[in-house]
Protein backbone atom coordinates (compact mmCIF):
# COMPACT_ATOMS: atom_id res chain seq x y z
CA UNK A 1 0.00 0.00 0.00
CA UNK A 2 1.51 3.32 -0.73
CA UNK A 3 1.69 5.54 1.86
CA UNK A 4 1.21 8.86 0.34
CA UNK A 5 -2.37 7.77 -1.28
CA UNK A 6 -3.21 6.77 1.85
CA UNK A 7 -2.64 9.80 3.60
CA UNK A 8 -3.92 11.54 0.72
CA UNK A 9 -7.63 10.27 1.44
CA UNK A 10 -7.48 10.63 4.96
CA UNK A 11 -6.55 14.32 4.65
CA UNK A 12 -9.10 15.29 1.89
CA UNK A 13 -11.81 14.17 3.70
CA UNK A 14 -10.28 16.35 6.74
CA UNK A 15 -10.53 19.20 4.24
CA UNK A 16 -13.29 18.51 3.13
CA UNK A 17 -15.17 18.76 6.57
CA UNK A 18 -13.25 22.02 7.41
CA UNK A 19 -14.32 23.53 3.92
CA UNK A 20 -18.43 22.48 4.80
CA UNK A 21 -18.06 23.53 8.59
CA UNK A 22 -16.87 27.12 7.42
CA UNK A 23 -19.09 26.83 4.48
CA UNK A 24 -21.95 26.31 7.11
CA UNK A 25 -21.09 29.02 9.26
CA UNK A 26 -20.97 31.98 6.63
CA UNK A 27 -23.97 30.69 4.87
CA UNK A 28 -26.66 29.50 7.15
CA UNK A 29 -29.82 31.09 7.18
CA UNK A 30 -29.58 34.16 10.21
CA UNK A 31 -32.08 34.16 12.89
CA UNK A 32 -35.32 35.73 12.53
CA UNK A 33 -35.82 38.75 13.99
CA UNK A 34 -38.55 39.78 15.77
CA UNK A 35 -39.53 43.42 17.19
CA UNK A 36 -41.94 42.42 19.50
CA UNK A 37 -42.48 39.85 21.87
CA UNK A 38 -45.07 38.56 24.31
CA UNK A 39 -42.68 37.23 26.97
CA UNK A 40 -40.27 39.10 29.06
CA UNK A 41 -38.27 36.04 29.13
CA UNK A 42 -37.63 37.06 25.77
CA UNK A 43 -37.21 41.21 26.30
CA UNK A 44 -33.81 42.72 27.47
CA UNK A 45 -33.57 45.86 29.77
CA UNK A 46 -32.72 48.84 28.17
CA UNK A 47 -28.89 48.78 30.57
CA UNK A 48 -28.49 44.98 28.85
CA UNK A 49 -29.60 42.70 31.43
CA UNK A 50 -31.66 39.90 30.74
CA UNK A 51 -34.98 40.20 33.26
CA UNK A 52 -36.09 36.38 32.29
CA UNK A 53 -32.76 34.81 33.57
CA UNK A 54 -33.99 34.44 37.18
CA UNK A 55 -34.18 31.24 38.56
CA UNK A 56 -37.23 30.32 40.59
CA UNK A 57 -37.29 28.68 43.72
CA UNK A 58 -39.17 25.82 45.61
CA UNK A 59 -39.90 25.23 49.10
CA UNK A 60 -38.29 22.48 49.77
CA UNK A 61 -34.39 21.30 51.67
CA UNK A 62 -33.84 19.69 48.46
CA UNK A 63 -32.79 21.16 45.51
CA UNK A 64 -36.01 22.98 43.28
CA UNK A 65 -37.03 20.64 40.78
CA UNK A 66 -38.37 24.00 39.07
CA UNK A 67 -35.07 25.40 39.38
CA UNK A 68 -34.73 26.07 35.39
CA UNK A 69 -38.67 28.16 35.64
CA UNK A 70 -38.16 31.81 34.74
CA UNK A 71 -39.89 34.89 36.53
CA UNK A 72 -41.35 37.40 34.37
CA UNK A 73 -42.07 40.28 36.34
CA UNK A 74 -38.90 41.77 36.73
CA UNK A 75 -38.18 45.20 36.15
CA UNK A 76 -35.70 48.12 36.65
CA UNK A 77 -38.49 50.80 37.39
CA UNK A 78 -37.36 53.23 40.38
CA UNK A 79 -33.72 51.30 40.73
CA UNK A 80 -30.44 53.33 40.48
CA UNK A 81 -28.07 53.13 37.89
CA UNK A 82 -25.56 50.13 38.22
CA UNK A 83 -21.46 51.30 38.60
CA UNK A 84 -18.79 49.57 37.47
CA UNK A 85 -15.88 48.27 39.97
CA UNK A 86 -12.60 48.19 38.43
CA UNK A 87 -10.07 45.15 40.02
CA UNK A 88 -6.64 44.65 39.16
CA UNK A 89 -4.49 42.00 40.36
CA UNK A 90 -1.29 40.51 38.62
CA UNK A 91 -3.14 38.22 36.33
CA UNK A 92 -6.24 39.74 35.78
CA UNK A 93 -8.32 43.04 35.00
CA UNK A 94 -11.83 42.74 36.17
CA UNK A 95 -15.13 45.01 35.71
CA UNK A 96 -17.94 43.85 38.23
CA UNK A 97 -21.49 45.61 38.23
CA UNK A 98 -22.71 46.96 41.31
CA UNK A 99 -26.32 45.83 39.44
CA UNK A 100 -26.31 42.28 40.93
CA UNK A 101 -22.21 42.22 41.55
CA UNK A 102 -21.96 40.09 38.48
CA UNK A 103 -18.33 40.03 36.70
CA UNK A 104 -18.87 42.20 32.77
CA UNK A 105 -15.48 41.92 32.05
CA UNK A 106 -12.27 40.08 32.67
CA UNK A 107 -8.89 40.58 30.64
CA UNK A 108 -6.24 37.82 30.89
CA UNK A 109 -3.23 39.87 31.08
CA UNK A 110 -0.78 37.22 30.84
CA UNK A 111 -2.19 36.07 27.39
CA UNK A 112 -2.02 39.02 24.46
CA UNK A 113 -4.90 38.37 21.92
CA UNK A 114 -2.18 38.62 19.39
CA UNK A 115 1.33 37.26 18.33
CA UNK A 116 4.25 39.34 20.03
CA UNK A 117 5.87 41.37 16.61
CA UNK A 118 8.27 44.01 16.06
CA UNK A 119 5.71 46.45 14.84
CA UNK A 120 3.44 45.26 18.25
CA UNK A 121 5.23 44.44 20.51
CA UNK A 122 2.79 44.79 23.18
CA UNK A 123 -0.86 43.38 22.41
CA UNK A 124 -3.77 43.81 24.39
CA UNK A 125 -4.96 41.33 26.49
CA UNK A 126 -7.25 38.57 25.72
CA UNK A 127 -10.93 39.52 26.95
CA UNK A 128 -12.54 36.51 28.30
CA UNK A 129 -15.94 38.04 29.57
CA UNK A 130 -17.68 41.22 27.93
CA UNK A 131 -21.05 42.91 28.04
CA UNK A 132 -21.38 44.57 24.93
CA UNK A 133 -24.30 43.37 22.99
CA UNK A 134 -22.14 41.59 20.01
CA UNK A 135 -19.51 39.69 22.62
CA UNK A 136 -22.05 39.26 25.85
CA UNK A 137 -20.51 37.33 28.07
CA UNK A 138 -20.75 37.55 32.13
CA UNK A 139 -20.48 35.77 35.12
CA UNK A 140 -23.75 36.25 37.20
CA UNK A 141 -25.11 34.99 41.17
CA UNK A 142 -27.60 35.56 43.58
CA UNK A 143 -30.04 34.60 45.60
CA UNK A 144 -33.40 34.01 45.19
CA UNK A 145 -36.25 34.30 47.56
CA UNK A 146 -38.91 31.11 47.80
CA UNK A 147 -41.46 33.22 48.78
CA UNK A 148 -43.93 35.73 46.88
CA UNK A 149 -41.54 38.83 46.95
CA UNK A 150 -41.14 39.98 43.57
CA UNK A 151 -38.09 39.55 42.53
CA UNK A 152 -36.77 43.14 41.98
CA UNK A 153 -36.70 43.49 45.41
CA UNK A 154 -34.43 40.57 45.95
CA UNK A 155 -30.75 39.64 46.42
CA UNK A 156 -30.70 38.42 42.80
CA UNK A 157 -28.38 39.00 39.96
CA UNK A 158 -30.30 42.17 39.05
CA UNK A 159 -30.20 43.89 42.51
CA UNK A 160 -28.41 47.30 43.48
CA UNK A 161 -25.46 46.72 45.54
CA UNK A 162 -22.96 49.07 47.24
CA UNK A 163 -19.28 49.04 47.33
CA UNK A 164 -17.30 51.03 49.80
CA UNK A 165 -14.73 51.99 46.64
CA UNK A 166 -14.86 52.44 42.81
CA UNK A 167 -11.29 50.57 42.26
CA UNK A 168 -9.68 47.71 44.11
CA UNK A 169 -5.98 46.44 43.29
CA UNK A 170 -3.97 43.68 44.64
CA UNK A 171 -0.66 45.52 45.69
CA UNK A 172 3.28 44.10 45.56
CA UNK A 173 3.70 42.14 48.10
CA UNK A 174 0.68 41.74 48.57
CA UNK A 175 -1.24 37.89 48.25
CA UNK A 176 -5.54 38.74 49.04
CA UNK A 177 -7.52 40.67 47.93
CA UNK A 178 -10.85 40.77 49.11
CA UNK A 179 -13.96 43.01 47.30
CA UNK A 180 -16.81 43.31 49.18
CA UNK A 181 -20.54 44.52 48.21
CA UNK A 182 -23.31 44.96 50.07
CA UNK A 183 -27.36 44.58 49.35
CA UNK A 184 -29.77 45.42 52.29
CA UNK A 185 -33.72 45.18 51.51
CA UNK A 186 -36.80 47.28 54.26
CA UNK A 187 -37.18 44.10 56.31
CA UNK A 188 -33.52 44.32 57.31
CA UNK A 189 -32.48 41.19 55.28
CA UNK A 190 -28.28 41.94 54.27
CA UNK A 191 -26.77 40.21 51.92
CA UNK A 192 -22.58 40.32 51.55
CA UNK A 193 -20.99 38.95 48.20
CA UNK A 194 -17.69 39.15 48.49
CA UNK A 195 -14.88 38.37 45.72
CA UNK A 196 -11.65 36.39 46.55
CA UNK A 197 -8.52 36.84 44.79
CA UNK A 198 -4.89 35.34 45.25
CA UNK A 199 -1.91 36.48 43.75
CA UNK A 200 -0.97 34.47 40.65
CA UNK A 201 -4.61 32.61 40.34
CA UNK A 202 -7.22 32.24 37.80
CA UNK A 203 -9.56 31.01 40.84
CA UNK A 204 -11.80 33.20 42.40
CA UNK A 205 -14.01 32.48 45.65
CA UNK A 206 -16.84 33.74 45.49
CA UNK A 207 -19.42 34.01 48.81
CA UNK A 208 -23.09 35.40 49.54
CA UNK A 209 -23.42 35.84 53.68
CA UNK A 210 -27.21 36.31 54.70
CA UNK A 211 -27.82 37.99 57.30
CA UNK A 212 -31.23 38.08 58.46
CA UNK A 213 -32.18 40.89 60.42
CA UNK A 214 -35.96 40.79 59.63
CA UNK A 215 -38.75 39.55 61.51
CA UNK A 216 -39.41 36.22 59.66
CA UNK A 217 -37.34 33.29 58.51
CA UNK A 218 -35.60 33.52 55.00
CA UNK A 219 -35.68 30.67 52.21
CA UNK A 220 -34.49 30.54 48.91
CA UNK A 221 -31.58 29.03 47.12
CA UNK A 222 -28.02 30.56 45.59
CA UNK A 223 -26.87 30.24 42.20
CA UNK A 224 -24.86 30.94 39.99
CA UNK A 225 -24.97 31.01 36.04
CA UNK A 226 -22.78 32.20 32.80
CA UNK A 227 -24.77 34.04 30.04
CA UNK A 228 -22.97 34.61 26.74
CA UNK A 229 -24.12 35.13 22.75
CA UNK A 230 -22.78 32.95 20.11
CA UNK A 231 -19.16 34.93 19.09
CA UNK A 232 -19.57 36.78 16.01
CA UNK A 233 -18.15 35.36 12.57
CA UNK A 234 -15.59 37.85 11.01
CA UNK A 235 -14.00 37.05 7.61
CA UNK A 236 -15.03 34.43 4.99
CA UNK A 237 -15.48 31.09 4.89
CA UNK A 238 -11.62 30.74 3.54
CA UNK A 239 -9.91 33.02 6.22
CA UNK A 240 -12.81 31.07 8.71
CA UNK A 241 -11.09 27.55 7.91
CA UNK A 242 -7.54 29.08 8.73
CA UNK A 243 -8.37 30.07 11.85
CA UNK A 244 -8.21 27.92 14.37
CA UNK A 245 -11.15 29.16 16.36
CA UNK A 246 -13.18 29.16 13.96
CA UNK A 247 -13.32 25.82 13.84
CA UNK A 248 -12.90 24.88 17.65
CA UNK A 249 -16.17 23.87 19.77
CA UNK A 250 -17.73 26.98 21.35
CA UNK A 251 -20.73 26.51 23.52
CA UNK A 252 -21.76 25.30 26.98
CA UNK A 253 -19.74 22.53 29.15
CA UNK A 254 -20.25 20.99 32.68
CA UNK A 255 -19.60 17.51 34.92
CA UNK A 256 -21.51 15.18 36.30
CA UNK A 257 -18.96 14.07 38.85
CA UNK A 258 -18.27 11.05 36.66
CA UNK A 259 -18.29 12.32 32.92
CA UNK A 260 -17.71 15.30 31.23
CA UNK A 261 -20.22 16.49 28.60
CA UNK A 262 -20.67 19.40 26.51
CA UNK A 263 -23.57 21.33 24.03
CA UNK A 264 -23.20 23.85 21.31
CA UNK A 265 -25.15 27.11 21.16
CA UNK A 266 -26.80 25.26 18.57
CA UNK A 267 -27.89 22.50 20.42
CA UNK A 268 -29.31 24.77 23.48
CA UNK A 269 -31.21 26.82 20.94
CA UNK A 270 -33.25 23.84 19.94
CA UNK A 271 -33.36 22.69 23.15
CA UNK A 272 -31.69 19.53 21.83
CA UNK A 273 -30.05 17.29 24.74
CA UNK A 274 -31.58 19.94 27.16
CA UNK A 275 -29.39 20.03 30.40
CA UNK A 276 -31.81 19.50 33.35
CA UNK A 277 -29.94 17.32 36.53
CA UNK A 278 -29.29 17.40 39.56
CA UNK A 279 -25.51 17.14 40.00
CA UNK A 280 -23.22 16.74 42.78
CA UNK A 281 -20.04 17.40 42.17
CA UNK A 282 -20.29 18.75 39.05
CA UNK A 283 -19.55 22.29 37.75
CA UNK A 284 -20.71 24.70 34.34
CA UNK A 285 -18.73 26.11 32.30
CA UNK A 286 -18.95 28.23 28.68
CA UNK A 287 -15.98 27.26 26.58
CA UNK A 288 -13.27 28.87 23.78
CA UNK A 289 -10.32 27.92 22.42
CA UNK A 290 -7.59 28.35 24.84
CA UNK A 291 -9.73 29.29 27.51
CA UNK A 292 -12.34 28.56 30.00
CA UNK A 293 -15.10 30.15 32.70
CA UNK A 294 -16.34 27.65 35.19
CA UNK A 295 -18.57 27.93 38.12
CA UNK A 296 -17.20 25.62 40.46
CA UNK A 297 -20.05 24.99 43.29
CA UNK A 298 -18.94 22.87 47.29
CA UNK A 299 -17.40 19.33 45.79
CA UNK A 300 -20.33 17.73 47.67
CA UNK A 301 -23.12 20.00 46.85
CA UNK A 302 -25.76 18.64 44.72
CA UNK A 303 -27.07 21.53 42.36
CA UNK A 304 -29.84 21.98 39.86
CA UNK A 305 -27.87 22.40 37.03
CA UNK A 306 -30.09 23.90 33.22
CA UNK A 307 -29.42 25.37 29.92
CA UNK A 308 -31.39 28.11 28.47
CA UNK A 309 -31.59 30.11 25.68
CA UNK A 310 -32.62 33.66 26.26
CA UNK A 311 -33.94 36.05 23.38
CA UNK A 312 -33.92 33.33 20.96
CA UNK A 313 -35.92 35.38 18.67
CA UNK A 314 -33.44 38.20 18.13
CA UNK A 315 -30.41 39.27 16.57
CA UNK A 316 -28.05 38.02 19.06
CA UNK A 317 -29.44 35.40 21.57
CA UNK A 318 -27.69 34.36 24.74
CA UNK A 319 -27.36 31.50 26.12
CA UNK A 320 -27.78 30.30 29.52
CA UNK A 321 -25.97 27.22 32.03
CA UNK A 322 -27.11 27.95 35.97
CA UNK A 323 -26.42 26.02 38.91
CA UNK A 324 -29.06 26.50 41.49
CA UNK A 325 -27.69 25.17 45.19
CA UNK A 326 -29.87 23.60 47.94
CA UNK A 327 -32.33 25.25 49.57
CA UNK A 328 -31.71 27.78 52.26
CA UNK A 329 -33.58 28.50 55.78
CA UNK A 330 -32.09 31.27 57.69
CA UNK A 331 -33.38 32.37 60.60
CA UNK A 332 -33.91 35.89 62.02
CA UNK A 333 -30.85 37.08 63.71
CA UNK A 334 -28.94 34.31 62.31
CA UNK A 335 -26.79 33.60 59.27
CA UNK A 336 -25.36 31.72 56.39
CA UNK A 337 -23.20 31.66 53.91
CA UNK A 338 -23.09 30.37 50.40
CA UNK A 339 -19.48 29.63 48.88
CA UNK A 340 -18.45 28.96 45.26
CA UNK A 341 -15.59 29.55 42.92
CA UNK A 342 -15.47 31.02 39.29
CA UNK A 343 -12.59 30.12 37.26
CA UNK A 344 -11.81 32.62 34.54
CA UNK A 345 -8.68 31.54 32.72
CA UNK A 346 -6.30 29.33 30.77
CA UNK A 347 -7.00 25.55 29.74
CA UNK A 348 -3.67 24.40 30.66
CA UNK A 349 -3.45 21.14 30.47
CA UNK A 350 -2.67 18.79 34.04
CA UNK A 351 -3.52 22.06 35.89
CA UNK A 352 -7.13 22.32 35.68
CA UNK A 353 -7.97 19.11 38.05
CA UNK A 354 -6.34 20.53 41.17
CA UNK A 355 -8.69 23.69 40.57
CA UNK A 356 -11.86 21.21 40.45
CA UNK A 357 -12.31 17.64 39.31
CA UNK A 358 -12.83 17.09 35.72
CA UNK A 359 -12.05 20.54 34.36
CA UNK A 360 -9.27 19.30 33.07
CA UNK A 361 -11.47 17.48 30.78
CA UNK A 362 -12.33 20.91 28.98
CA UNK A 363 -9.29 20.38 26.81
CA UNK A 364 -10.86 18.06 24.54
CA UNK A 365 -8.90 16.01 22.23
CA UNK A 366 -12.24 13.75 21.72
CA UNK A 367 -11.70 10.23 20.17
CA UNK A 368 -7.79 10.86 19.88
CA UNK A 369 -7.47 11.84 23.83
CA UNK A 370 -5.48 8.57 24.21
CA UNK A 371 -2.61 9.62 21.50
CA UNK A 372 -2.87 13.70 22.15
CA UNK A 373 -2.38 13.66 25.91
CA UNK A 374 0.88 11.40 26.02
CA UNK A 375 1.96 13.22 22.60
CA UNK A 376 1.43 16.61 24.27
CA UNK A 377 3.53 14.98 27.15
CA UNK A 378 5.98 14.44 25.47
CA UNK A 379 6.27 17.26 23.63
CA UNK A 380 6.54 19.55 27.05
CA UNK A 381 9.50 17.28 28.05
CA UNK A 382 11.54 18.51 25.06
CA UNK A 383 10.16 21.63 25.34
CA UNK A 384 11.79 22.04 28.53
CA UNK A 385 15.15 20.54 27.04
CA UNK A 386 14.79 23.02 23.89
CA UNK A 387 12.89 25.88 25.79
CA UNK A 388 11.56 26.30 22.16
CA UNK A 389 7.75 24.45 20.70
CA UNK A 390 8.82 24.47 16.96
CA UNK A 391 12.29 22.49 17.94
CA UNK A 392 10.19 20.43 20.41
CA UNK A 393 8.30 19.20 17.90
CA UNK A 394 11.18 18.64 15.56
CA UNK A 395 12.70 16.15 18.11
CA UNK A 396 9.45 13.92 18.46
CA UNK A 397 9.82 13.80 14.67
CA UNK A 398 12.77 12.29 15.57
CA UNK A 399 11.67 10.51 18.21
CA UNK A 400 8.43 8.73 16.22
CA UNK A 401 11.15 7.90 13.08
CA UNK A 402 13.79 6.59 15.84
CA UNK A 403 10.85 4.62 16.90
CA UNK A 404 9.25 3.40 13.49
CA UNK A 405 12.70 2.88 11.89
CA UNK A 406 12.04 -0.62 10.84
CA UNK A 407 8.84 -0.66 10.15
CA UNK A 408 9.05 2.13 7.30
CA UNK A 409 12.65 0.48 6.27
CA UNK A 410 10.41 -2.28 4.91
CA UNK A 411 7.86 -0.32 3.96
CA UNK A 412 10.92 1.44 1.57
CA UNK A 413 12.16 -1.87 0.52
CA UNK A 414 8.83 -3.03 -0.28
CA UNK A 415 8.05 0.26 -2.40
CA UNK A 416 11.73 -0.71 -3.66
CA UNK A 417 11.12 -3.87 -5.06
CA UNK A 418 7.98 -2.99 -6.64
CA UNK A 419 9.42 -0.61 -8.57
CA UNK A 420 11.74 -3.04 -10.11
CA UNK A 421 9.37 -5.28 -10.97
CA UNK A 422 7.12 -2.66 -12.56
CA UNK A 423 8.18 -3.68 -15.80
CA UNK A 424 7.75 -7.74 -15.72
CA UNK A 425 4.21 -6.56 -14.28
CA UNK A 426 3.15 -4.09 -17.16
CA UNK A 427 4.60 -7.29 -19.43
CA UNK A 428 1.71 -9.52 -17.80
CA UNK A 429 -1.20 -7.26 -18.19
CA UNK A 430 -0.24 -6.83 -21.95
CA UNK A 431 -0.23 -10.57 -22.07
CA UNK A 432 -3.46 -11.22 -19.87
CA UNK A 433 -5.14 -7.97 -21.53
CA UNK A 434 -8.59 -8.14 -19.50
CA UNK A 435 -8.66 -11.09 -18.02
CA UNK A 436 -8.12 -9.32 -14.53
CA UNK A 437 -9.08 -13.24 -12.91
CA UNK A 438 -5.46 -14.28 -14.45
CA UNK A 439 -3.71 -11.26 -13.95
CA UNK A 440 -4.06 -10.99 -10.24
CA UNK A 441 -3.11 -14.92 -9.89
CA UNK A 442 0.00 -14.00 -12.49
CA UNK A 443 1.18 -11.02 -10.67
CA UNK A 444 0.61 -12.88 -7.09
CA UNK A 445 2.74 -15.74 -8.47
CA UNK A 446 5.59 -13.33 -9.22
CA UNK A 447 5.34 -11.42 -5.86
CA UNK A 448 5.53 -14.82 -4.30
CA UNK A 449 8.59 -15.84 -6.00
CA UNK A 450 10.52 -12.55 -5.91
CA UNK A 451 9.50 -12.52 -1.93
CA UNK A 452 7.70 -9.25 -2.05
CA UNK A 453 5.02 -8.20 0.01
CA UNK A 454 2.73 -5.83 -1.63
CA UNK A 455 1.30 -4.91 2.06
CA UNK A 456 4.46 -4.37 3.49
CA UNK A 457 4.01 -0.30 3.84
CA UNK A 458 0.55 -0.65 5.05
CA UNK A 459 1.77 -0.97 9.27
CA UNK A 460 3.88 2.39 8.81
CA UNK A 461 0.91 4.01 7.97
CA UNK A 462 -1.90 2.91 10.65
CA UNK A 463 1.03 3.95 12.71
CA UNK A 464 1.20 7.81 11.46
CA UNK A 465 -2.79 8.16 10.97
CA UNK A 466 -3.35 8.34 14.12
CA UNK A 467 0.01 10.59 14.95
CA UNK A 468 -1.26 12.49 12.45
CA UNK A 469 -4.69 13.22 14.20
CA UNK A 470 -3.17 13.67 17.22
CA UNK A 471 -0.93 16.04 16.81
CA UNK A 472 -3.63 17.86 14.74
CA UNK A 473 -5.30 18.63 18.28
CA UNK A 474 -2.48 19.19 20.14
CA UNK A 475 -1.10 22.00 17.96
CA UNK A 476 -4.99 23.07 18.00
CA UNK A 477 -6.07 22.95 21.55
CA UNK A 478 -2.74 23.05 23.90
CA UNK A 479 -2.35 26.80 25.04
CA UNK A 480 1.30 26.13 25.14
CA UNK A 481 1.71 26.49 21.46
CA UNK A 482 -0.48 29.63 21.56
CA UNK A 483 1.36 32.00 19.43
CA UNK A 484 4.36 30.12 20.10
CA UNK A 485 7.32 31.70 17.80
CA UNK A 486 9.82 29.46 15.33
CA UNK A 487 12.12 31.29 12.86
CA UNK A 488 9.95 33.10 10.51
CA UNK A 489 6.76 31.50 12.03
CA UNK A 490 5.27 33.52 14.85
CA UNK A 491 2.12 31.09 15.80
CA UNK A 492 3.10 27.56 15.33
CA UNK A 493 -1.05 26.80 16.22
CA UNK A 494 -1.88 29.10 13.38
CA UNK A 495 -1.21 28.76 9.65
CA UNK A 496 2.18 29.59 8.18
CA UNK A 497 2.25 33.08 7.00
CA UNK A 498 4.48 32.76 4.05
CA UNK A 499 3.56 28.71 3.15
CA UNK A 500 7.32 28.18 2.99
CA UNK A 501 6.66 24.52 4.88
CA UNK A 502 3.92 24.02 2.57
CA UNK A 503 5.84 23.88 -0.23
CA UNK A 504 8.90 22.14 1.70
CA UNK A 505 6.15 19.23 1.91
CA UNK A 506 5.12 19.62 -1.88
CA UNK A 507 8.88 19.40 -2.75
CA UNK A 508 9.07 16.12 -0.48
CA UNK A 509 6.56 14.67 -2.18
CA UNK A 510 7.82 15.48 -5.27
CA UNK A 511 11.11 13.71 -4.72
CA UNK A 512 9.30 10.89 -3.20
CA UNK A 513 7.59 10.05 -6.65
CA UNK A 514 10.84 10.38 -8.29
CA UNK A 515 12.22 7.30 -6.27
CA UNK A 516 9.56 5.78 -6.55
CA UNK A 517 7.42 6.51 -9.59
CA UNK A 518 4.05 5.34 -10.60
CA UNK A 519 3.09 1.57 -9.94
CA UNK A 520 2.80 -0.81 -12.35
CA UNK A 521 -1.10 -1.25 -13.59
CA UNK A 522 -2.16 1.46 -12.07
CA UNK A 523 -5.53 3.33 -13.47
CA UNK A 524 -4.57 6.05 -15.48
CA UNK A 525 -6.83 8.40 -13.55
CA UNK A 526 -5.31 7.80 -10.37
CA UNK A 527 -1.72 8.05 -11.79
CA UNK A 528 -2.91 11.20 -13.04
CA UNK A 529 -4.20 11.98 -9.66
CA UNK A 530 -0.54 11.05 -8.02
CA UNK A 531 0.86 13.94 -10.02
CA UNK A 532 -1.16 16.39 -8.93
CA UNK A 533 -0.98 15.76 -5.28
CA UNK A 534 2.19 17.88 -3.97
CA UNK A 535 -0.43 20.73 -5.43
CA UNK A 536 -3.30 19.23 -3.31
CA UNK A 537 -1.21 19.31 -0.28
CA UNK A 538 0.33 22.45 -0.69
CA UNK A 539 -3.38 23.96 -0.99
CA UNK A 540 -4.38 21.36 1.68
CA UNK A 541 -1.50 22.65 4.30
CA UNK A 542 -1.91 26.23 3.81
CA UNK A 543 -4.91 25.96 6.08
CA UNK A 544 -3.02 23.72 8.87
CA UNK A 545 -1.46 25.01 11.94
CA UNK A 546 2.09 25.95 11.28
CA UNK A 547 3.09 23.35 13.91
CA UNK A 548 1.44 20.47 11.80
CA UNK A 549 3.02 21.22 8.81
CA UNK A 550 6.61 21.09 10.55
CA UNK A 551 5.96 17.99 12.15
CA UNK A 552 5.48 16.71 8.22
CA UNK A 553 7.53 18.55 6.42
CA UNK A 554 10.84 17.41 8.54
CA UNK A 555 9.24 14.03 8.92
CA UNK A 556 8.94 14.07 4.75
CA UNK A 557 12.70 15.05 4.67
CA UNK A 558 13.66 12.31 7.39
CA UNK A 559 11.30 10.01 5.30
CA UNK A 560 12.81 10.76 1.73
CA UNK A 561 16.64 10.79 2.85
CA UNK A 562 15.30 7.15 4.53
CA UNK A 563 13.80 5.91 1.46
CA UNK A 564 16.77 6.99 -0.77
CA UNK A 565 18.98 5.23 1.19
CA UNK A 566 16.94 1.64 1.51
CA UNK A 567 16.39 2.37 -2.37
CA UNK A 568 20.43 2.89 -3.24
CA UNK A 569 20.61 -0.12 -0.92
CA UNK A 570 18.02 -2.77 -3.11
CA UNK A 571 19.91 -0.88 -6.21
CA UNK A 572 22.74 -2.19 -5.20
CA UNK A 573 21.78 -5.73 -4.41
CA UNK A 574 20.71 -5.86 -7.48
CA UNK A 575 23.46 -5.04 -9.41
CA UNK A 576 25.53 -7.55 -7.45
CA UNK A 577 23.12 -10.37 -8.16
CA UNK A 578 23.05 -9.75 -11.79
CA UNK A 579 27.08 -9.75 -11.34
Amino acid sequence: MNQTRTFLLFALMAVAYLLFTAWEKDYAPPPQVTTTSTSSASASSADGSVPGAIPATANSTATPAAAGAIATDVTHAGQPPSQLISIDTDVLHLSIDTRGGSVVHADLLAYPNAPRTHKAPNPPPTVLLANDDAHYFVAQSGLVSSSDTAPQDQPNHLAQFQSAQTAYTLANGQNELNVELTWQDAAGLKVTKTYSFKRGSYVIGVSQRIDNGAAQAWQGNAYQQLLRVEPPHTGNWLTNMSNPESRSFQGAAWYTGEKFEKLSFADIKKDKNRLDSQIKGGWAAMLRLYFVTAWIPPAGETDQYTTQTINPDSAHPRYLIRAVGPALSVAPGQSFTSQSHLYLGPNVQGTLDAVAPGLDLTIDYGMFKVIAVPMHWVLSQFHAISKNWGLAIILLVLLIKGLTWKLTAVQYKSSAKMRKLAPRIQALKERYGDDKVKMQQATMELYKKEKVNPMGGCLPVLITMPVFYGLFYVLQYSLELRHAAFMWIPDLSAPDPFYILPIIYAAVMLGTQWLNPVAAGMDPAQAKMMKVMPLLFTVMFAFFPAGLCLYYAVNGLVGLGQQWWVTHHVDREEVLKAA
